[in-house]
């Protein structure tokens, strides 16, 4: 269920618990430090804060790169932790030692290639002054793109946390920019450390449906991400939608998308050249559309068939089913 409370900018004092905010990383040397960056750009008030960078085997510059943000961390009064995950491959088993390392009363949640924005965490965790509030999602923006395919993604808003908060089965956010109350997992059991996609919808339903906890969308926390920039990349992202349906579907019993088949997609290509093409040029030409808007339709094919066969293809293990508990740190 959807809370609604006032924005933190119509409120006269800011509600500051402690956070760990837990971010996994896997071959992060491109975006890691953009990520250091922002993250030492916080507002949030350096003693209620603590950044938990868990590193999940790369093989990369990823080590030294966290070394050296918790080194910048420091010396401007901040902290930054270094963890390993490196018995389970997964972003959600990095996420799990992340969570049981932590102190915060809140657990905030982005990625390595995500920039959050200086009042994010400030904003993300305002929900979380109604008691009943265990979830928190805020907003993933695009940052500009210059290939076509990220003007696409950018003009569909593909990432924003509006689409998963409009799902039928339940809303819920992308781990991406998500914020939980720590004593609610105590509840209800972390992340299922072996599934390798899905895992933020499966948490959050949980949270909501067997927790009974309610979620706030702090839609002014806002983390910018860069979209795909090539076909084989927007193929993968699509390929892993289609096998965290499949997932979900023998997690929670939620519907699956329906499969886009060679009489569907001939029909949708023959509307597109010969009526979509027509109008949207004459839109162009009047200046109300953009010229990506002509490659809308084959685009989106593109992705539902990535998705079909992701869908397809995805089988559930008897590993990823499993759901670990918060243990004591020693």
């Amino acid at each position: 269920m959807l809370a609604e409370y006032p924005s933190p900018s119509t409120e006269m004092t800011l509600f500051l618990p402690t956070v760990s905010v837990i971010i996994p990383i896997y071959n992060g040397e491109l975006d890691l430090p953009g990520l250091a960056d922002c993250l030492l750009q916080q507002i949030y008030p350096a003693e209620r804060v603590e950044y938990l960078l868990v590193d999940n085997g790369s093989r990369d510059r990823t080590p030294q790169l966290i070394a050296d943000a918790v080194a910048r961390a420091s010396a401007q009064g901040l902290t930054f932790r270094y963890l390993n995950e490196t018995d389970i491959q997964s972003a959600y088993a990095a996420r799990n030692t992340g969570i049981r390392q932590a102190t915060g009363e809140i657990l905030a949640f982005t990625d390595a290639d995500c920039y959050p924005q200086p009042d994010w965490l400030v904003n993300l965790v305002q929900g979380f002054k109604a008691p009943e509030v265990g979830l928190t999602v805020g907003e993933v923006a695009a940052l500009p793109g210059q290939s076509w395919l990220e003007k696409y993604a950018e003009r569909q808003q593909l990432m924003s946390q509006k689409d998963t908060l409009a799902h039928p089965f339940c809303p819920y956010g992308q781990t991406a920019n998500i914020a939980i109350r720590a004593a609610a997992l105590a509840e209800i059991g972390l992340f299922r450390p072996h599934l390798t996609t899905g895992g933020d919808a499966d948490l959050c339903w949980r949270l909501q449906r067997e927790g009974g906890w309610q979620l706030y969308f702090a839609e002014d926390a806002v983390i910018r991400h860069r979209h795909r920039a090539t076909l084989k990349a927007l193929y993968s992202q699509w390929y892993r939608y289609g096998r965290s349906n499949r997932y979900l579907h023998e997690l929670h019993g939620t519907e699956l998308a329906r499969p886009l088949r060679q009489p569907e997609l001939k029909k949708q290509l023959a509307r597109w050249l010969l009526k979509e093409i027509p109008l949207t040029s004459w839109q162009l030409l009047r200046g109300k559309a953009r010229p990506i808007d002509l490659l809308r339709t084959p685009i989106g094919l593109y992705c539902a068939r990535a998705r079909t066969q992701g869908q397809q293809a995805a089988q559930l293990s008897e590993a990823a089913r499993l759901i670990v508990q918060q243990e004591p740190v020693e």
